[in-house]
């Protein structure tokens, strides 16, 4: 064969591949191949499909679905999913950087080992959902849904859950420094062997919650509903503060918290108030025209 036919072979064999490769980019429920996706695709439907691995960057899917999606390892960088329908999927290893996921659908999802620093996961639900050893230091859980959620072992140092329903959910043995849990339902979850130091639980339910070896070092409790508690001991409240509208179980007590400490009850610190907008002074008026100097020229008064 001469090397023109063996080239022009070569040519036609890399042609037909690269057609098979595009189907399969747009046919095929099995999209693995498809590495990155950006631009936007708002509503689009992607459930039950295979992206493991795939990388979203800049990307905007507001409200598209990712029901039972194959999501193993993907990595979602600058990228926008409020609203987005994401139950049942597999996000296990996953990591979310800069991304919004605001009102997104995680029912059931599995999450198990999610990277997510400072990730916006407000009004989001997870209801039923796993999120077992988890990173999301400083992320974003207001409003959220995480009734009967497995939060066991996660890390969620300064996370927000503010007015979140955390009914049954488990948060054995997770991170919870610095975290603020106010205005909350945490009825029959589980804190057994978690870290809540100088975590804010003001405002929040804990009926039949389970403080077994949990730690609470310099914990703010003003106004928590702690008399339902089970596992709660006198040694893990005495570096805790609260005020006189803490409940406690019976033969518990707790100092009162300091001036420097105390909050607003169910709500993070009020800012202060901007300074009141003055109306603007009236514009002094315009000083006279100067006389019409002689000749073509002509002088123009300019307002001061």
């Amino acid at each position: 064969m001469t090397r023109f036919a063996i080239a022009f072979s070569s040519l036609v064999l890399a042609s037909l591949a690269m057609v098979g490769q595009a189907h399969a980019m747009v046919d095929d429920r099995d999209v693995a191949r498809l590495v990155s996706f950006g631009g936007s695709c708002g509503k689009c439907d992607l459930s039950g499909r295979k992206l493991t691995g795939a990388r979203f960057a800049g990307a905007a899917f507001s409200e598209a679905s990712f029901v039972g999606a194959d999501l193993r390892g993907a990595t979602f960088m600058g990228s926008s999913f409020q609203r987005a329908r994401l139950a049942g999927a597999d996000l296990r290893g996953a990591t979310i950087a800069g991304s919004d996921f605001g009102g997104a659908d995680f029912a059931g999802a599995k999450l198990d080992g999610l990277e997510a620093p400072a990730a916006n996961f407000m009004r989001a639900n997870f209801a039923g959902a796993t999120l077992t050893g988890a990173e999301m230091p400083g992320a974003n859980l207001m409003f959220a849904n995480l009734s009967t959620a497995r939060l066991d072992g996660a890390e969620l140092p300064r996370a927000k859950l503010l007015r979140v329903n955390g009914q049954q959910a488990n948060f054995t043995s997770a991170e919870l420094d610095g975290a603020l849990l106010s205005a909350s339902r945490f009825d029959g979850a589980s804190f057994k062997g978690a870290s809540l130091d100088r975590a804010v639980l003001t405002g929040s339910v804990f009926d039949g919650a389970d403080f077994r070896g949990a730690s609470l070092d310099g914990a703010i409790i003003v106004g928590a509903d702690l008399s339902g508690a089970r596992g709660l001991r006198q040694d893990q409240l005495d570096e805790a503060c609260g005020n006189e509208k803490t409940r406690l179980p019976a033969g518990l007590k707790v100092r009162s918290c300091s001036r420097a400490v105390m909050i607003r009850e169910g709500h993070p610190p009020t800012p202060p108030a901007p300074p009141p907008v003055r109306a603007a002074p009236p514009a002094p008026p315009a000083p006279p025209a100067p006389p019409r100097a002689a000749g073509p020229s002509q002088i123009i008064a300019v307002r001061g």
